[in-house]
């Protein structure tokens, strides 16, 4: 700090000791090293006292920064969650409106069949489930074709129906080997 070498404090010693001699010169000397004690005491007091508020600082700095990054987080989720509700509306409306003209299909092709036979308008239901006038109300319509009878024979667990037409699952899986 000071730069000062040895031959330097030789000198200042020498001229301490004619100055002051010998019977005052340890009492300075004592007094001197209390001064540059407490100079040092305070110097580091100082020096600790800087490094707490520059870490104070820092750390103020380094929450702040966490917290800025938390909002950022929290806004993001935020628009995430917002975007995935309009996505399950649109999804809700567009099942909606599917269900709605699957109905309306069901109700037709319903329709159409009675309609063919007489019953009742092509736009509305069958005759048969809306009518609450007519004997048979409420009961179910007949299908216009008649099913084939139930097979309940040993071989028809074993062994597939075949096939009358293509695109049934009997065209994609082979039968199964009897055990």
């Amino acid at each position: 700090m000071f730069d000062i070498g040895f031959s330097e404090l030789l000198v200042i010693a020498v001229v301490a000791l004619i100055v002051l001699g010998p019977e005052r010169l340890p009492k300075a000397a004592r007094f001197a090293g209390l001064w540059v004690r407490r100079a040092r005491a305070q110097w580091h007091s100082v020096k600790d006292e800087l490094e707490r508020e520059l870490a104070a600082e820092e750390l103020k700095r380094n929450l702040k920064d966490a917290q800025d990054a938390l909002r950022d987080t929290e806004q993001r989720i935020r628009e995430s969650t917002r975007q995935v509700e309009r996505e399950f509306e649109e999804f809700r409306q567009t099942a909606q409106a599917n269900a709605d003209a699957l109905r309306e299909d069901m109700q037709s092709a319903l329709a159409d069949p009675a309609a063919a036979q007489g019953e009742a308008a092509p736009s509305a239901a069958p005759a048969s489930l809306t009518d609450g006038t007519g004997s048979n109300a409420g009961a179910p319509a007949e299908p216009a074709t008649p099913l084939p009878p139930p097979d309940h024979g040993d071989d028809a667990l074993a062994t597939p129906a075949p096939a009358d037409d293509a695109g049934t699952t009997g065209d994609l899986f082979a039968p199964r080997e009897p055990r």
